[in-house]
This record gives structure tokens, sequence and C-alpha cells, in this order.
């Protein structure tokens, strides 16, 4: 397993700052430590928490940034939806909802991935909204519980944080 390290200091003003940073804190030293974005060499060197915290980091950025649609577009449906991603997030973080939501998500992209993660110009991106609008709900009951789901992984990390770092 990978030894990340987070500062006791950087822990101290991120927590002051709120939850998002708090979190960033963890994002940030196991990208770190395994220099970026996770390949399939380094995902191997963390813990299953870590893998499950990379992946909530993703979702985050990209559901906020444009939804489910760019996520998929972005060739992240396998490392969201073929991975016990969701089943971690039912099982061990208390994240049922979420969880509940990202196997439908699941089935949506399963009937509709070729389309979706078909290179094309930005016009023909932003139409695949518009050919696409089984994502909105989705999309928007992301966005109206961003804070509480934040809040959530937050929790679970400060509960657990051997599993996701060692203080120094």
């Amino acid at each position: 397993m990978k030894q990340i390290i987070v500062k006791d200091q950087d822990l101290s003003l991120a927590a002051m700052e709120g939850m998002d940073a708090f979190v960033e804190v963890f994002v940030n030293a196991i990208r770190e430590a395994i220099g970026g974005e996770p390949t399939d060499e380094t995902i191997q060197e963390l813990n299953a928490d870590q893998m499950t915290l990379l992946a909530w980091d993703t979702l985050h950025q990209e559901v906020m940034d444009g939804g489910f649609v760019q996520l998929i577009h972005n060739g992240y449906g396998p490392y969201i939806f073929k991975n016990p991603f969701a089943k971690a997030l039912n099982k061990l973080w208390g994240m049922r909802e979420l969880s509940k939501r990202l196997y439908e998500v699941h089935t949506l992209w399963l009937n509709s991935r070729e389309e979706l993660e078909r290179d094309c110009t930005d016009d023909e991106f932003m139409a695949l909204f518009e050919r696409h609008p089984e994502f909105d709900d989705y999309d928007d009951w992301f966005v109206e519980h961003e804070e509480e789901l934040t809040e959530q992984v937050a929790r679970y990390i400060d509960n657990h944080l051997e599993k996701f770092a060692t203080i120094a």
C-alpha cells in the first residue's frame, strides 16, 4: 500500500475553510502519492476507501461541471459504473441515496454509452444534452444535494482518518 501523508497543519487550515477544503486535502495527498490521475498500476497501490474517494472526486467534479453526460463523454463511465464504487458508497460509506441513483444512471449509461462516448465536435457535444434528457433529473438531484453529499464524504473521512492517510 502506498503511504499517504497529510500534514496536521494543512488539515487544520482546511477544516476551518469547510468540508470541500477538508476533503480536498485528502484527495490531493492521494493524487500526489500516485503521481496524478490513477492508472491501472497506481490504483492497486491504494486501499478501497482511497479508491472510493478518488472516484467520488471525479464524479463530483464532472457532474458539477457538466452533469452525467459530460462525465460519460469524458470517458469516466467505466471508472464510475464498472467498479464497485456505488456498492462501497452504500455498504461502507452509508450513502444509500447516491448509490441508488448511481445504479439508475448506470442503466442509462449502458443504453446510451456508444453515442455519449463517441468523439464529436463542441456543437455535437452540446446536442448530446438535448438528446439525452433522461440524465437531467439525476444532474439536478446531485447539484441540489451536493453540499449534503460532500458533508457525508467529509464525515466518513473524519471518522476513518487512518484509512485515508497518516497525519504528520
